[in-house]
């Protein structure tokens, strides 16, 4: 979507207009047929609501669109606008009309505001069409550019700042919504160096010989029944004070799961080939902090495995030994994600001492029966660590919840043959998951995991994306480096 900044004389051949109006105060300037139609419509300008009206202007027949953005002092004001803004693309989105001025003039939005309504309009207007080859006319996205005029002072420049946020949202959904046989752990890899070429990050690659050497018997465990070689992807971006700590990013990229030899049921195996929405957010908020070229020193590890069942695959009850040096008895081939991200924990800890960890995983469908489809489940052993990422995540929309760790759920994971067991009872699948990876965190360092099964793909259109991948962490990860590490 190309987004210019234009003076109202130069946008006067507009034939859509999107004007953002506040709670009860309908523009005064609106033609009178306007007005009257959008209170006859009951629209009033709450959050939500959207009119529209043709209107004449200087012979012209001017498509108008009114999108409510509620209260000036609403609670969530920056999130009401953003939804506004997403609402008027999705509307025109495949209408036809291939320009949309958004007119702010009198809306009283700050620069940040007008440019959060680019951010949701252009964050909506992504789509995946690459395999859809007989889409109708009808079908396909009309609208490719978007013109701002009465913009206030500064908008561009924090635009240009969003942007990056944008870039960084696409590529991760751009890898979780591709099929297995596209994105594996090899074509990840080369995916993002090509994206992420010229750009400032470091990038190094792990391959098989490499993590055998460092002992990581958990992660390799998993893949072997792959005919697709496991990989590590570290991404280094060094922006803040030279010898400064790093906080570390990490992510499960299991590029798709079959369950191993603990097979799922083939109803619905296909959504698997997004068990690396974790990989995919990191990956994605590196480019965007690369992008924007954050103050900070961030490193983003990305474990990347296929879980297949062949004759090589890990049998339940084996005994594998992690990077950590202890040993795991394999309980559930099915529960691999945790056997993956516990080595990546433990090689992110050794090869950077990272001042702060934060992981993220699809790794449970417990956590979708906490929390639905409406937060990321966080656990964390510091508080502070907690404090920062919710106040981020309510800051971004992308909202969590903490859940409660300790050593009554640590307990349920020991094993009778080995130090750890990969799964635990029924019960709790989400907790004693979080209690495995805890047991790799080294030195108290502080850690929080975000449980994001419910998060990284959908079923229906949501505030700012359409059905399917919906770029979840990219954005709270940005914040909270731009709230914690930036100031």
């Amino acid at each position: 979507m190309k987004i210019q900044f234009l003076d109202a004389a130069a946008a006067s051949d507009a034939r859509l207009v999107a004007r953002f109006v506040n709670q009860d105060a309908v523009p005064a300037d609106l033609e009178p047929v306007l007005a009257e139609g959008a209170r006859r419509a009951r629209f009033s300008g709450k959050p939500g609501q959207v009119f529209e009206g043709f209107a004449d202007r200087g012979g012209k027949v001017v498509r108008v669109v009114l999108a409510g953005i509620g209260e000036a002092s609403g609670k969530d004001r920056k999130g009401a606008i953003e939804r506004a803004g997403a609402s008027v693309v999705a509307r025109y989105l495949t209408s036809g009309e291939t320009a949309l001025t958004f007119d702010l003039t009198g809306a009283g939005l700050s620069a940040e505001e007008a440019a959060g309504a680019l951010l949701g309009a252009v964050l909506r207007s992504w789509r995946h069409d690459t395999y859809r080859t007989k889409l109708k006319d009808d079908a396909r996205p009309s609208l490719s550019e978007i013109a701002v005029i009465g913009a206030p002072e500064g908008t561009e420049a924090v635009w240009n700042i969003e942007q990056a946020i944008v870039q960084g949202v696409s590529f991760t959904r751009e890898l979780v919504t591709e099929p297995a046989n596209v994105i594996y752990p090899e074509s990840f890899v080369e995916r993002c160096k090509a994206r992420m070429e010229g750009t400032g990050l470091n990038i190094r690659v792990l391959d098989v010989e490499e993590m055998t050497a460092l002992g990581m018997g958990s992660l390799l465990g998993v893949a072997q029944g792959s005919v697709r070689p496991a990989r590590i992807l570290i991404m280094e971006w060094l922006g803040g004070e030279e010898g400064e700590k790093p906080v570390a990013f990490v992510g499960k990229g299991v590029t798709f799961d079959t369950g191993g030899i603990s097979i799922k049921p083939a109803a619905g195996m296909e959504d698997m080939k997004w068990d690396m929405g974790g990989a995919g957010a990191v990956a994605g908020t590196m480019l965007a902090l690369a992008l924007r070229k954050a103050r900070a020193n961030v490193i983003g590890v990305c474990g990347l495995v296929e879980n297949m069942p062949d004759g090589n695959a890990q049998r339940p009850g084996d005994v594998v030994t992690s990077m950590s040096g202890q040993t795991i008895e394999v309980i559930n081939t099915d529960a691999e994600g945790r056997l993956v991200l516990c080595d990546a924990l433990t090689f992110v800890q050794r090869e950077y001492s990272p001042a702060k960890i934060v992981d993220l995983a699809t790794l449970t469908g417990a956590i979708i029966l906490s929390l639905a489809h409406e937060y990321a489940g966080l656990f964390s052993n510091n508080d502070e660590l907690a404090g920062q990422l919710d106040a981020a995540g309510n800051a971004s929309g992308e909202r969590l919840w903490r859940m409660p760790m300790g050593p009554a759920y640590d307990k349920l994971i020991d094993s009778p043959i080995a130090d750890i067991r990969n799964v635990g009872p029924r019960f709790g699948g989400s907790i004693t998951a979080a209690q495995f990876l805890l047991r790799f965190i080294e030195n108290d360092t502080p850690w929080a995991h975000l449980d994001i099964a419910g998060t990284v793909w959908t079923d229906k259109p949501g505030a700012t994306w359409d059905k399917g991948a919906s770029g979840f962490g990219v954005r709270l990860l940005d914040r909270f480096v731009r709230d914690t590490l930036e100031g």
